[in-house]
């Protein structure tokens, strides 16, 4: 007689909801940052596919710059040794670059390098020039800060029906970028409660906005 060898699990567990899945890959997304790195930050902070304010077209633009200026940096070998650290995120055809370089003259070298790539509309060059760059471990701490500002988001409750996976969130050594196709409203929620977070010691808005400002 066949008997039944594996227990019967509850239905629920086989069903999670879509927002708690979509909640714990925003999440997690920063944590695998290292084995993304050739689509960059598009990928990593990108936001949540169905409720993106960018058509599909745009998307997959963003996904292509982020692809091609990663391959220009990783291309230089200035820009990725001795700790020099480019971070690339795309968004709405603007390229954020961040992260930390010895010289002022890698930093420029890094704009000039994609500042002409198909897609591209602006450059916001947030490039750190330090003595020592930060190594891996530092990189760690960032991915965490950017976790930790996604999961703050979920509690912007001012605006009715505010959406955090809207909101690209990019964290280097304190400092937080914020991109996203956003209302004045949300952009200005958004930052209220990433500035009040332990350990963020700056907050850079790189917002495409929805609306003529008021």
């Amino acid at each position: 007689m066949y008997r039944r060898l594996y227990p019967i699990l509850p239905a629920f567990s086989m069903k999670p909801t879509f927002p708690r899945i979509a909640l714990l890959l925003m999440l997690a997304a920063p944590m695998l940052h290292g084995c993304l790195l050739a689509v960059g930050g598009a990928v990593v902070v990108g936001a949540d596919v169905a409720h993106d304010r960018r058509n599909t077209t745009t998307q997959l633009s963003d996904h292509t710059i982020a692809f091609n200026a990663s391959d220009a940096i990783d291309r230089d070998h200035d820009l990725v040794a001795n700790d020099n650290y480019v971070k690339i995120v795309a968004y709405n055809g603007t390229l954020l670059l961040c992260g930390e370089v010895h010289t002022a003259e890698l930093k420029q070298r890094a704009e000039a390098k994609v500042a002409q790539l198909e897609g591209v509309t602006r450059v916001v060059n947030e490039i750190g020039v330090v003595d020592e760059p930060q190594g891996f471990w530092r990189r760690r701490e960032d991915n965490a800060m950017t976790a930790r500002v996604k999961a703050a988001l979920l509690d912007v409750t001012s605006i009715p029906g505010f959406d955090p996976t809207r909101v690209n969130v990019t964290a280097v050594h304190g400092t937080v970028f914020l991109m996203g196709l956003v209302s004045h409203e949300e952009a200005d929620a958004a930052v209220e409660v990433v500035r009040n977070l332990s350990g963020v010691d700056k907050v850079v808005k790189v917002f495409e906005y929805s609306e003529p400002a008021a």
